[in-house]
């Protein structure tokens, strides 16, 4: 049984649930645990072999992140998608818990991302422009962060956010968490290390509003860090926001601001 969830499919776009800890697509054949590989466990028809990787993923999500992701099923639905990201007309909301409680209701970062250059695994990792010895080629960056709640995951202080990026950039939001001084619990990578606890990365891609010429897209799945989990060992202490519609009406604001 396949462990992607679909949450959405037209003629046009499959929109997937994508599992925590497995990679879209890969040039490696001995990784066979992939996105594109349980697409095709699925939808053998919908594979195309004259694509490198058999399907048109019009974005992507990290390894360690789960939740929403869209893939075009057709030239002009890929092209149509593809325009409106580079529009900036697709809006990606993220759900996630950081180390630590943030003090702020809500913070907007606006700091430029680049590779960095010391870096050992094959250069992926990045960092911010303000490392100035190792940070190369670093391109404007922007994130919007909206507190909902903080309490204490595993009996330690954290905070759970929704997160809005403004720009596409690798690795953008866990960088940028990082460099506020609150990582993401979980990130192995951006956590030096250091952070082998969690079952995984606390990050999830919620939702995506897609407008383009050939469909409107606007998929959400459910809060897959509420308490019902036991995985999680989350406790709530305060509730700041609620998580409704008014809240994304509130982070769309703090990043058409920045």
């Amino acid at each position: 049984m396949s462990t992607v969830q679909i949450l959405y499919h037209s003629n046009n776009y499959l929109v997937i649930n994508k599992p925590y800890d497995m990679v879209v697509n890969s040039n490696d054949s001995n990784i066979k645990h992939t996105l594109q590989n349980e697409i095709k466990k699925i939808y053998p028809n919908l594979a195309n072999k004259s694509l490198k990787h058999e399907f048109h993923f019009v974005h992507r999500l990290d390894y360690p992140t789960s939740g929403v992701i869209c893939v075009a099923l057709n030239k002009n639905s890929a092209r149509a998608a593809s325009l409106a990201f580079e529009k900036r007309q697709a809006k990606k909301y993220y759900l996630a818990f950081v180390h630590g409680h943030i003090k702020e209701s809500f913070l907007i970062i606006n700091k430029a991302i680049g590779n960095d250059k010391n870096e050992l695994l094959g250069n992926r990792k990045m960092c911010t422009s303000d490392d100035v010895n190792c940070c190369d080629k670093p391109r404007c960056s922007s994130t919007a962060i909206l507190v909902l709640e903080r309490g204490l995951r595993d009996g330690k202080p954290a905070t759970k956010i929704l997160l809005r990026p403004g720009t596409g950039r690798r690795h953008q939001l866990r960088v940028h968490c990082y460099h506020i001084g609150h990582t993401i619990i979980g990130d192995y990578t951006y956590s030096n290390r250091q952070d082998v606890e969690p079952h995984r990365t606390f990050l999830h891609s919620l939702r995506l509003i897609l407008e383009n010429d050939l469909e409107k897209l606007d998929i959400i799945t459910p809060d897959p860090f509420d308490t019902t989990d036991i995985m999680n060992k989350w406790k709530p202490i305060t509730i700041c926001q609620e998580l409704n519609e008014r809240t994304f009406q509130t982070i769309d604001q703090l990043i058409t601001n920045i």
